[in-house]
């Protein structure tokens, strides 16, 4: 898996950074996933790498206008360039409301189904919010000004390597079957012999994991949802002198996000959401942000618009 980070602002944009929005490209497919979706996203994904027809699910966190005002734009281009095959979109009660009536208002129809998925429940019992052959995604409570949830991406274990000299030895003929005992399935061959795929592979090969955690003050849930994580995006929108203003908005200082990622034992940390207060002209720059994250969790990295970072 591998992200690229869209927009890094929290509130408005600035000159350098956008607001709110990460895409996560899968790697078992050339699906992207979005999450959240600021103004000018789109923009955003023009000047980079990414196709926004590869789009096929977009988490948004809560409602806040820097994280969802992108949205209809988005969603009528795909409308107009006709080459979406569909969209989910996961998100609070409210969103699509507000997607549906904004499309509505501006008399835009469009061309692909999109269906819209709730994630109240699924983060108050801690259910699977979704799952396939590959991936399964869960998501949390965060602690903000209105309900605003975070994400996790998990892969599964994908099988070890497949031991074709094994196979050989065994006279087990080459094609299917070996796809079979590879996927770790019994075979039964004409001769009447049968074999257990387990045999003939390596030991697993552990999925990766990925966390998207804004807008919160620091949380218990959040360490929970991040609990081994090979990747925690976390926002960090105030330096640790901010602290009381931390609480008082219920976002979080660099402080509280080093502090989820040590508690949770998560692999490596990226900063991002940053107030614009934060220039390179100001007293405090997004490097002296980094550095206070780093006291407390080392593999900490600052996220800027268009960093891109496999998850390994």
């Amino acid at each position: 898996m591998e992200i690229t980070f869209l927009g890094t602002s929290s509130g408005v944009p600035t000159l350098t950074r956008n607001v709110s929005s990460v895409a996560l490209k899968l790697s078992q497919a050339a699906d992207v996933w979005l999450f959240d979706c600021g103004e000018a996203t789109q923009h955003q994904l023009m000047k980079s790498n990414l196709k926004s027809s590869q789009i096929k699910k977009i988490f948004i966190t809560h409602m806040h206008g820097d994280h969802i005002y992108g949205l209809p734009g988005l969603l009528a281009t795909l409308g107009l360039s006709g080459n979406s095959n569909g969209v989910e979109i996961y998100g609070p009660s409210e969103l699509q409301n507000f997607v549906i009536s904004t499309l509505k208002a501006s008399h835009c129809r469009l061309s692909f189904p999109l269906s819209f998925i709730k994630v109240e429940d699924y983060a108050s019992q801690n259910k699977i919010l979704f799952e396939n052959d590959k991936m399964k995604v869960y998501c949390a409570n965060l602690k903000h000004r209105l309900p605003a949830f975070g994400y996790r991406v998990s892969e599964k274990d994908k099988p070890g390597i497949f031991n074709i000299k094994k196979a050989e030895d065994e006279k087990i003929p080459p094609g299917p079957i070996y796809s079979q005992l590879k996927a770790g399935k019994t075979v039964k061959l004409d001769d009447g012999r049968s074999f257990n795929g387990r045999e003939f592979c390596g030991p697993p090969k552990q999925g990766k994991s990925f966390v998207y955690c804004t807008d919160t003050v620091f949380s218990k849930s959040a360490v929970e949802l991040s609990r081994n994580a090979d990747l925690l995006v976390h926002e960090s929108t105030f330096s640790k002198q901010e602290e009381e203003m931390a609480y008082e908005k219920l976002h979080s200082t660099t402080i509280m996000a080093a502090k989820t990622a040590l508690l949770s034992n998560t692999k490596k940390l990226i900063i991002t959401h940053l107030s614009p207060r934060y220039t390179r002209k100001n007293s405090i720059t997004p490097n002296d942000l980094l550095k206070e994250a780093q006291e407390i969790f080392p593999n900490t990295h600052l996220a800027k618009d268009f960093l891109t970072s496999e998850i390994k």
